[in-house]
């Protein structure tokens, strides 16, 4: 038999350079260890607030107040706003026994900002959660590379490598626990409080709900979860869609942070989850009816996953596209559960003495290819109007006159503040809010706000008036709309009013002297096509 013969002057320096692409797609890039670090100043003064009996609160009946939330759901996916699909009688009703808001606005576009902004009252970015928590970052060169050339990831994109945060690190993002929730805030005043739905704030000891003024708290602490677990059950609609986060969402919606929990313990839920939520809060108020109690009930409707009951799924027979008739079915179950919670409200006598909100986190998510969001522009991650211009309406029964029309630009910041006035609780001043008490502002026909703002990176948006300027990320191109004429934002009037873009550049400028920079990494952006238009922003 021949001997093999090795030719060491080849095979030599082609495994060294095996060996030196082997290192370099396994190289850790995930070793970035700081800790997202405490704000000790406002921490102690959050600690002080709290500790301190208000003195001045008033001692007659107090104010119940519920805030209903929908994830993704579009201002014209309902028929409040005259959208055709999906009838909604009972958001509508809701809407109609006080006032809704024809151009209410959320302060980010995409769920995790939005709601830190919600719940304190103040631009998410006064404190640095300006992006989504990272609950996963590339751990090698082998991750990245392949998520950004071999994966079609669609309209997310990488943004350029850096050296990501670590485990430890991550473990310290959420919701800074220097700022102060509505939970607390009631809670001070001796209400019971509750979170019966989706957190996405923090999953880790000290951003639970129960750590930031929830008594109780069922639903999951991720960007999503099952509505029910995907198995053969006939009664079960399952619709795939086909980007990659949908798959994601679907392998791991009821692991890990996205299982069910009561408070800390993990249930095995098997009931619809938009059905079961309104359930939890049925029984919330039953339990809590003759004291005084916040109830915060983030819906994760109609947020992908689309699952839907087939009771909900047949009342669209005439939606040919399954997509859609998914879709509408979800938010047609939404609609039912948001009429079971007025309704035991109503039940139970409290109808006078409850205060309730109505508003979505942010505009649809077009890239489902369920909703448009028309006439608006953009989706979704945007800082168009499809993406932060969303249903918003609040009902209070002797307070807020039926069928009350509000024009004038208010924002979900508003919530916070508006409670704060509704339970007679005042404010730390260690701190800036930005909100205004919606109830006074719509009773006496006040002006809410003269400027709005949205940042998210280096994209950001102004709407002053009737005029709005946004900048696009990566390119920093500028547009500038009159909303009074052109809701859908067609018509760049920039280059013929370089005065007006000046001034609300400046106006810009000095908000975000008020701000801090994020206080974690963002991992990807969007990008928005719009034929000739392009817009990127960070996620």
């Amino acid at each position: 038999m021949a001997k093999f013969k090795v030719n060491k002057k080849i095979v030599f320096p082609i495994l060294g350079v095996f060996l030196i692409v082997l290192a370099f797609l396994f190289w850790p890039i995930n070793t970035n260890g700081t800790l997202v670090q405490v704000d000790e100043k406002l921490s102690e003064g959050k600690k002080e607030f709290l500790a301190t009996k208000d003195s001045s609160a008033d001692s007659g009946k107090k104010t119940n107040i519920i805030i209903l939330l929908a994830d993704d759901l579009g201002k014209y996916d309902i028929s409040l706003y005259g959208g055709k699909s999906t009838p909604t009688p009972q958001i509508d009703a809701l809407a109609a026994s006080g006032v809704t808001f024809t151009n209410g606005y959320v302060s980010a576009p995409i769920c995790s900002p939005s709601r830190a902004g919600l719940l304190t009252g103040r631009y998410q970015e006064r404190f640095g959660h300006e992006f989504q928590p990272g609950d996963r970052y590339p751990k090698n060169n082998l991750e990245y590379y392949g998520f950004k050339y071999l994966i079609n990831t669609n309209s997310w994109k990488l943004n350029p490598k850096i050296e990501y945060p670590n485990e430890a690190s991550i473990a310290t993002q959420g919701l800074p626990k220097s700022e102060i929730t509505f939970a607390d805030l009631a809670k001070r005043e001796g209400y019971s409080t509750a979170i019966v739905g989706k957190w996405h704030l923090g999953h880790n000891k000290g951003f639970f709900p129960l750590d930031r003024g929830f008594d109780y708290h069922y639903g999951f602490y991720q960007a999503f979860s099952l509505y029910t677990p995907e198995d053969d059950n006939p009664d079960i609609i399952n619709h795939h869609h086909k980007d990659f986060t949908d798959k994601t969402i679907w392998g791991n919606g009821r692991v890990g942070i996205g299982e069910i929990r009561r408070d800390t313990t993990i249930i095995k839920e098997k009931a619809y989850l938009t059905e079961k939520f309104a359930e939890e809060a049925e029984a919330f108020i039953d339990k809590n009816k003759t004291k005084p109690f916040l109830l915060y009930v983030p819906f994760n409707a109609p947020h992908t996953p689309f699952q839907v009951r087939k009771k909900y799924y047949d009342r669209f027979p005439n939606v040919k596209d399954e997509n859609k008739r998914v879709y509408f079915a979800m938010i047609s179950a939404l609609d039912d559960a948001v009429g079971r919670i007025v309704a035991k409200v109503k039940k139970e006598g409290l109808e006078e003495n409850t205060l309730i909100f109505f508003a979505s986190d942010n505009g649809g998510a077009d890239y489902t290819f369920a909703t448009t969001n028309a006439p608006f522009k953009g989706g979704k991650f945007s800082h168009f109007e499809g993406g932060i211009n969303v249903p918003f309406a609040l009902s209070w029964k002797g307070k807020i006159k039926p069928n009350t029309v509000y024009n004038t630009p208010v924002i979900s910041l508003d919530i916070f503040s508006t409670i704060a006035a509704a339970i007679h609780s005042k404010l730390p001043t260690d701190r800036v809010y930005d909100g205004v008490d919606l109830v006074s502002t719509v009773n006496d026909n006040k002006v809410a706000h003269h400027n709005l703002y949205w940042r998210s990176g280096d994209a950001k948006a102004i709407r002053s008036g009737d005029w709005k300027l946004i900048i696009s990320g990566k390119t920093h191109k500028q547009w500038l709309y009159n909303l009074a004429n052109d809701k859908s934002e067609t018509t760049d009037l920039a280059q013929k009013n370089p005065e007006k873009v000046k001034e609300l550049q400046v106006a810009l400028q000095n908000w975000e002297k008020g701000l801090i920079k994020p206080l974690w990494p963002n991992l990807t952006y969007y990008e928005f096509d719009f034929g000739k238009q392009k817009y990127f922003v960070d996620l």
